[in-house]
């Protein structure tokens, strides 16, 4: 099958041909016959002969032009309370969910923009944990986003954009379940980040080092990410060790000690302020019990138990 390119460069010689032949006028090429023209130039010439002739058959494609859901407004008199911005935003939902819903779409994701007197904007997206297009919903998110709002500028003019998508259908497991009330987890997490800090609210995630309860926070991900169907089946070595996080314990001095292993030494960060040290050993008490201590200044501590 040709190319498009290859296409156009053959139709382009067969028209020289034509020329030198002093065929101008597609009425001068309608006029050759169509059997003799196939034989001595290819079906791409009869093809050039049907739609000289109007007997060709060209089917139209349909393009849709693109759906954009938004609703913007500039204000005659410009706006220092959050009163009236609710009030044009609740209005902005009600038209952007109207025409979802003729298009059996949901809104997934929306982006509200301000602009301000000295012509500076602000732009927030919201991703929405379960696309809907309730609007008490959707305004929420937008109320709990501006009670903690504040702007040195009025306002001068206000957009809201609906990213559109198809309403999900998920089959889930026997013993799986969803969220309760995702959009009620997902203003919960707003109300918390604005009161402690986008660096306090996320999901702990495990640093790649050897210092103990090394973790930082990521931003929240609505995505879940998909199991393998086979997890690795990877062997235990060893005994686990039952760690106690209640706070540091004293390892009882009339406990008649055993046996013991170590010190295990570890560090860590040096080259900053968060350098750390460790010193640990293993020990077996009279009652078999094989305990994990920390040595500290005051004596030992009590990190674990192994099982």
């Amino acid at each position: 099958m040709q190319s498009r390119k290859e296409e156009t460069a053959e139709i382009s010689h067969l028209l020289s041909i034509l020329h030198k032949w002093g065929i101008h006028t597609l009425g001068q090429l309608a006029a050759l016959p169509p059997n003799e023209l196939a034989a001595r130039l290819g079906p791409i010439a009869l093809r050039l002969w049907e739609q000289a002739n109007g007997t060709s058959t060209r089917l139209l494609r349909l393009v849709r032009p693109q759906e954009i859901f938004a609703e913007q407004i500039e204000f005659e008199h410009e706006i220092e309370t959050v009163e009236p911005l609710l009030f044009i935003l609740r209005r902005f939902l009600e038209h952007l969910t109207r025409r979802l819903d003729t298009l059996y779409l949901v809104a997934q994701e929306l982006t509200f923009r301000l602009t301000f007197s000295d012509k500076t904007q602000y732009q927030h997206r919201f991703q929405i944990p379960e696309p809907t297009n309730s609007v008490e919903l959707l305004f929420r998110l937008l109320q709990t986003h501006l009670e903690n709002f504040r702007s040195e500028h009025p306002i001068v003019a206000v957009a809201l954009e609906a990213q559109p998508a198809r309403a999900k259908e998920q089959q889930f497991e026997f013993f799986e379940t969803p969220l309760r009330d995702p959009a009620r987890l997902h203003e919960t997490l707003n109300r918390l980040t604005a009161l402690l800090g986008k660096e306090r609210v996320g999901t702990p995630v495990l640093e790649d080092s050897h210092r103990a309860d090394a973790f930082h926070l990521e931003p929240f991900s609505w995505k879940v990410e998909e199991r393998p169907e086979h997890p690795p089946n990877e062997a235990m070595i060893g005994p686990a060790l039952r760690r106690l996080r209640l706070g540091p314990r004293r390892v009882v001095e009339r406990a008649a000690v055993m046996a013991r292993q170590g010190p295990y030494l570890s560090s860590g960060d040096w080259w900053d302020e968060k350098r750390w040290t460790r010193a640990e050993w293993d020990l077996e008490v009279e009652d078999g019990s094989v305990l994990r201590c920390r040595e500290e200044r005051g004596g030992p501590i009590l990190e674990g138990v192994y099982d």
